[in-house]
């Protein structure tokens, strides 16, 4: 536990926990307040698609932020907009809305806030803690977050479900109203920690904006066969083999569950994940975590395969939890190459190149699987998307030589290696 050692990381992660457990509880009722509405699944994956259109808009300007400006102002800004968007939300379900379009126009500014402050976030870790100890910090970051994943969408069932007194229904704070109250208060605590962070970054680029500049993350990733090789892996994985948009759609008719059921299907991955991560954090990875992420991602996506084919509600737990525990272990492989493989001035560009391919994998593919199941079914479009993973895991295996071959998660091991675009540093 060495990253706890150093403040800051420690009232960060505390943050994390609060923003986490208010957003995926917050997921859960849009998600079932949507499918509600409209019964379509399609209509599920324009929620994800809502969310991922503003990182694609304003990726450049958005890495541009994080190393212009002091990362933690970035953040409180975007998180300020966070708190305005769920007080939309919440207007919306007391006011028992029929028409999802105000719900997506609100999800398109969640996306916005989203897009600037990730690359911000995931900039800012690494001047947390030392640098012998951001791996250690990476895993526990991954523990604290599949954590707050595993009571999140549990607790958005649980509070969707509540029985509330006759005055709180009256005003509408019931079903998904009672969950957008607790994600405010989330939000709030959240923004009183990163308050309290004694950190103070300033800039970490002084040239002002040009295309040269902005566009160097995309350049710096494209010249690097491990970063390029690590985000378009999960872009795809993910992208194809994604099912979390469609488990309203299996807890409702394929497995019979209800509100509850999905939020212990939300749950179920971050359940593995967690436990994965905290054995990861008292055993880390030493060698060859190349070829360990190429080994996870394919138990992934059999794991998806079997999800899908499934009729048992315990079947469809254990598998998901496999996959969560799958992908902890590949999270935290990338994570590392992320920050370690990167200059710290470049560290926000280069993110925000990672965001983009995470909101592709996971907002665009809800939309993918929404689509596809709208056309396929549900059960057939999470069967064929997890072979395809299996697929593109064998494929990036080959195509992606260092990638595969990246041995220690250390600056020394990773960053040398790099080619840097002409007029970019590749050391640091």
């Amino acid at each position: 536990m060495e990253a706890f050692a150093s403040r800051d990381f420690t009232r960060y992660q505390l943050a994390r926990v609060a923003v986490i457990l208010g957003a995926e509880a917050q997921a859960v009722a849009v998600a079932w307040q949507v499918y509600s509405i409209t019964h379509r699944a399609i209509d599920l994956g324009y929620t994800g698609l809502a969310l991922f259109l503003p990182g694609l808009f304003f990726l450049l300007p958005a890495g541009h932020v994080a190393d212009r400006f002091d990362r933690r102002h970035v953040i409180l800004w975007c998180y300020t907009l966070q708190v305005f968007c769920t007080a939309a939300l919440l207007a919306l379900a007391i006011r028992g809305t029929q028409h999802i379009l105000y719900v997506y126009a609100v999800l398109f500014l969640i996306g916005t806030g989203r897009a600037f402050s990730a690359p911000a976030s995931s900039a800012l870790i690494p001047h947390l803690v030392p640098e012998k100890h951001f791996v250690n910090a990476v895993t526990w970051g991954g523990a604290i977050w599949q954590l707050s994943n595993v009571t999140g969408p549990a607790l958005g069932g649980l509070l969707f479900t509540l029985p509330l007194g006759k005055r709180l229904v009256a005003v509408g704070l019931e079903g998904a109203g009672i969950v957008y109250v607790f994600t405010l208060l989330s939000l709030v605590w959240f923004l009183v920690l990163i308050l309290s962070l004694s950190v103070r970054l300033g800039r970490m680029e002084h040239r002002a904006a040009s295309l040269e500049v902005v566009l160097a993350g995309f350049k710096y990733v494209r010249n690097s066969p491990l970063l390029l090789g690590s985000m378009s892996l999960d872009l795809f994985v993910v992208l194809l083999g994604g099912a979390v948009a469609l488990m309203p759609i299996f807890a409702n008719e394929v497995l019979h569950t209800g509100p509850r059921g999905l939020g212990a299907l939300r749950a179920a991955p971050a359940i593995g994940a967690l436990g994965m991560s905290l054995t990861m954090a008292r055993f880390p990875i030493s060698r060859k975590a190349g070829k360990l992420m190429f080994v996870c991602v394919g138990i992934f996506g059999a794991c998806i395969v079997v999800f899908g084919l499934s009729r048992s509600l315990w079947l469809s737990l254990a598998v998901l939890a496999v996959s969560g525990a799958a992908d902890s272990i590949s999270v935290i492989i990338r994570g590392s190459l992320l920050q370690l493989a990167t200059p710290p001035e470049m560290r926000g560009r280069v993110s925000a190149v990672n965001s983009l391919f995470i909101g592709a994998s996971n907002e665009l593919g809800e939309f993918e699987s929404g689509l596809t199941a709208q056309w396929l079914g549900a059960v057939r479009a999470t069967v064929w998307g997890g072979i395809a993973s299996l697929a593109i895991a064998g494929i990036w295996a080959g195509s992606f030589r260092d990638l595969r071959q990246a041995d220690e998660l250390t600056a020394e091991a990773l960053r040398p290696k790099q080619k840097g675009p002409e007029g970019v540093s590749a050391v640091g």
